[in-house]
């Protein structure tokens, strides 16, 4: 993947493209996204894994319940992805991303992923460089074997949100009764290492990039929601997918 500099890639909407377009847009999107979903099931050959990361507050939560939200359950799982448990820690740190590998049929949604461990552990200092770079090796092996060895699909995105307006959000954590739940003093401090996280995310996309990362702009929830259903629309239409035939009568 080309190099990326965060700083110069917008986080707002192309000003060509309007709220009211995108609206009509996606409930399209979304009924052809639900068909497509039961075909992938049906075909029981492909599976489809969504990488989700980005900033605290960059809205994965959101794209995850008005993307997927409307799919049917039994084709669609999400994994969130937080501090490793004891469990965890006591083995290597894809152990437990590989035990929620999409099956064939599957869409697997990843709240945050395998990358936390290039992410925030290299921001906090808590491992070396060398393991850093062994990390990132062992994670383009693990995707390679999840794309060929199980005709696999992986959209990686970044949610990119500008640094006002995921202040913003932060704030509305404090202040709206419906959104209390998700405080957590820990973020306000990490929103501060944005330049660091900024850096170590360059890094990854440098590093980590066979399978391309597609940078999302998120300061508006409606068109970041609006491309990710589209690129996963198109994504699995790619694949040709058809509906089984009655066996063959003997």
């Amino acid at each position: 993947m080309p190099t990326v500099k965060l700083q110069n890639i917008a986080s707002t909407a192309p000003k060509k493209i309007t709220k009211e377009t995108v609206k009509e847009s996606m409930q399209k999107v979304l009924e052809e996204l639900d068909e497509l979903q039961n075909l992938l099931y049906a075909e029981h050959k492909h599976s489809l894994l969504v990488v989700l990361q980005g900033m605290d507050a960059s809205g994965k939560d959101g794209a995850i319940r008005d993307v997927f939200g409307q799919l049917n359950p039994l084709g669609v799982k999400v994994q969130p992805f937080k501090a490793p448990t004891e469990l965890e820690a006591d083995h290597d740190f894809l152990w437990r991303i590989h035990q929620h590998a999409p099956a064939k049929g599957m869409i697997q949604v990843f709240n945050r992923s395998h990358y936390e461990d290039v992410l925030v552990q290299r921001v906090h200092k808590w491992v070396d460089e060398k393991t850093i770079r062994r990390r990132m090796d062992a994670i383009n092996d693990f995707e390679k074997l999840l794309v060929t060895h199980n005709n696999t699909q992986i959209l990686k995105f970044y949610l990119h949100v500008s640094q006002e307006e995921q202040q913003k959000r932060l704030k509305e954590r404090t202040e709206d009764p419906r959104k209390m739940w998700k405080y957590n003093e820990k973020d306000i401090a990490e929103a501060k290492l944005r330049k660091l996280y900024w850096k170590a995310y360059e890094d990854v996309f440098s590093h980590c990039g066979k399978i391309p990362w597609i940078i999302v702009p998120a300061d508006q929830n409606w068109y970041k929601e609006w491309l990710i259903a589209k690129t996963v629309r198109d994504t699995l239409k790619s694949l040709k997918m058809k509906y089984p035939k009655l066996p063959a009568k003997k």
